[in-house]
């Protein structure tokens, strides 16, 4: 049996193999919207974007990450009015492997404190010993076209923006929590003014002391695009908070951070408006389904199984 790595006999390196110039079994082992080709766009949208299936490697076409294709397709909806777009988030159900980078991406990116979690991963076994597995579920705020939590908030604070994203004023919340028990999806946390070093002993002059690690928690965040330091008797603390598609990052061409950093490139998001956008086509799928679709709350979170 040839043992040397794959491509060798080919006079190919490791890096050439991968990269598919005679990978055909690495290019099947991606599948589906995970590879894309560069194309022209048609002249009445101008410039160019990714789309399309995977074709082979030429002098005219280069294989991309299905991100680039998302980050192309966001920028195109960018330049749209935001009543003319519609964002929407895929997840499929079948590419998570739980492995929480979301979740963590997330916590990271909104600076959360202990107790609040825009996008917690469900586990569920199933089946009977021995024959049993696991399922993994993503449950990121929904989104929805028609939000419970919205006509119960007594101050206005949590309302639909100009984009359809569902989003909390932080300025005029007061705190009743009322949104957190009307929301069927569990997607609100209430900020109680927690930190993760407040049990940490006072030592100076050590990373891990009580004032060196806390200055950390104390740095602002950006949700919203807003900076807001985190400090006692200041909001967010105090107020209802939720996941917000990143709208900070979405702002700037850059992708919500729990698509980025997806290993499995399980979380896609996108404007389902243009037909042409990979998350329009696969919510179209008969496979795509929505949480409590019963309810009419009518989710922007789509789940592919």
């Amino acid at each position: 049996m040839d043992r040397r790595e794959p491509g060798a006999r080919h006079g190919l390196s490791r890096r050439g193999f991968l990269k598919g110039a005679v990978g055909a079994g690495a290019v099947t082992a991606i599948t589906g919207y995970e590879v894309f080709a560069l194309q022209p766009a048609p002249p009445e949208r101008g410039g160019s974007v990714l789309a399309g299936p995977a074709e082979p490697l030429s002098s005219s076409n280069e294989r991309v990450d299905v991100l680039e294709r998302m980050r192309a397709e966001l920028i195109r909806a960018l330049a749209k009015p935001p009543s003319e777009r519609r964002w929407v988030m895929v997840i499929d159900l079948r590419k998570c492997v739980g492995c929480h980078a979301c979740t963590i991406a997330c916590v990271s990116e909104n600076k959360l404190p202990p107790g609040v979690v825009y996008r917690p991963v469900i586990e569920e076994e199933f089946g009977t010993y021995p024959n049993v597995g696991r399922r993994f579920i993503p449950r990121p705020c929904m989104q929805c076209d028609k939000p419970p939590c919205v006509p119960v908030c007594p101050v206005n604070a949590t309302r639909k923006n100009e984009d359809g994203v569902v989003v909390v004023d932080y300025d005029q919340c007061i705190g009743c929590r009322a949104c957190l028990t009307a929301c069927p999806y569990g997607a609100r946390t209430s900020d109680f003014g927690l930190t993760y070093g407040a049990d940490n002993p006072v030592r100076d002059g050590t990373i891990a002391g009580r004032d060196t690690a806390g200055r950390y928690e104390e740095i602002s965040n950006f949700e919203y695009g807003e900076p807001r330091e985190r400090e006692q008797g200041k909001s967010p603390i105090g107020n209802a908070r939720k996941c917000h598609f990143c709208l900070h990052r979405l702002k700037v061409g850059q992708l919500p951070a729990c698509v980025t950093s997806c290993i499995g490139r399980a979380t896609l998001f996108g404007d389902a408006n243009d037909p042409d956008s990979l998350v329009a086509g696969l919510i179209a799928q008969p496979n795509a389904m929505r949480l409590k679709e019963e309810l009419g709350t009518q989710p922007r979170v789509y789940y592919l199984s």
